[in-house]
């Protein structure tokens, strides 16, 4: 590995860097699974006994940093590389979600236009005491051609 990446690892991989709170509504949670095509009640119908959000919801919930303050990040255009999501628990309308976000990789590939760095923030997302889900962000940095 890099040795410039090895370091930003060793000094900012697993840290607490955002805590924000997310009032969960059933309306918003409903219109999310029309949109992605559920059919099943409990994820479209506020009124059903089991409504609940779609496991995927949870990728919709944006903290307010991506990244540590205090990190330098590389001289290039950064963009959109991906979404995970991993879903544990039922999401319910009118509860509120405590998310906690932290770096959980750093990493880099190479392609045709020079290295890329990748940064993997994760939120875990807790229901109270329960850690209901975990939504991974992930962003890529073009690094810009030397010279």
């Amino acid at each position: 590995m890099d040795d410039d990446i090895q370091k930003l690892r060793d000094e900012y991989l697993n840290l607490e860097f955002d805590e924000v709170s997310f009032d969960l509504d059933g309306e918003r949670m409903a219109m999310y699974g029309q949109c992605c095509g559920e059919t099943d009640p409990k994820f479209t119908d506020v009124k059903n006994e089991d409504f609940q959000a779609p496991p995927t919801f949870v990728s919709t919930l944006v903290g307010g940093r991506h990244l540590p303050k205090d990190m330098p990040v590389p001289d290039g255009v950064g963009m959109d590389a991906g979404k995970y999501v991993e879903w544990m628990a039922p999401l319910r309308a009118g509860h509120t979600l405590i998310g906690k976000s932290h770096l959980h990789d750093i990493y880099t590939k190479t392609g045709r236009s020079g290295r890329m760095i990748f940064f993997v923030t994760r939120m875990e997302l807790f229901d109270g005491d329960e850690h209901v889900a975990n939504a991974d962000t992930r962003t890529v940095f073009r690094e810009r051609p030397s010279g």
